[in-house]
C-alpha cells in the first residue's frame, strides 16, 4: 500500500468533492452567506460590526503554525458551522442581539468560504480540503 500521508493522491487520502458535488456545495456556501446576509440586515445588526469581524475566523490559520495537524483542527473549529449555529440557538433562546450579530456574522464567513471553495482542512496540510484542493498544486 503507497504512503499518501504527506502527497496524497488526487481524490485518496483527502475525500475532496468534485464535478457537479463540488459545485452544489459551493453554491449552497453562497446561499449560507447570502441568507446570513439577509438576515443580518433584518436583525439590524451594524455593517460596520459585520466588515470588522468578518475575516476574524481566520485568526485560526495561526493553528498552522504548530503544524499541519493542528492548523487543520484549529481551522476546521473556526470554520464548522455548528458552533455558530448554536450560538444562534443561544441568541434566540436568551434573547442576545449581540450573540445573534455574532453567529450570523460567523456563518456568512463560514458560506463565502465554501462559495471560493475554500473548505474544512486535512492533516495532510492547508490546501487539502473536503471541497478538493485549492491554490496553484489543484491545478496540476
Amino acid at each position: 500500500m503507497a504512503d499518501t500521508t504527506t502527497t496524497p493522491a488526487k481524490g485518496s487520502a483527502t475525500g475532496g468533492a468534485t464535478g457537479g458535488v463540488r459545485t452544489l456545495l459551493r453554491l449552497e456556501g453562497a446561499a449560507l452567506a447570502a441568507a446570513c446576509m439577509v438576515f443580518y440586515s433584518y436583525f439590524e445588526g451594524s455593517w460596520w460590526m459585520f466588515a470588522l469581524l468578518l475575516l476574524a475566523p481566520d485568526l485560526s490559520f495561526l493553528g498552522y503554525l504548530a503544524g499541519p495537524r493542528a492548523g487543520a483542527a484549529a481551522y476546521n473549529a473556526a470554520h464548522a458551522a455548528i458552533i455558530p449555529m448554536l450560538l444562534g440557538i443561544f441568541a434566540m433562546v436568551m434573547p442576545s442581539a449581540l450573540a445573534m450579530h455574532l453567529s450570523l456574522i460567523w456563518c456568512a464567513h463560514i458560506g463565502i468560504d465554501r462559495a471560493l471553495g475554500y473548505g474544512l482542512k486535512y492533516d495532510a496540510g492547508f490546501t487539502f480540503t473536503h471541497l478538493g484542493r485549492i491554490g496553484r498544486a489543484a491545478k496540476t
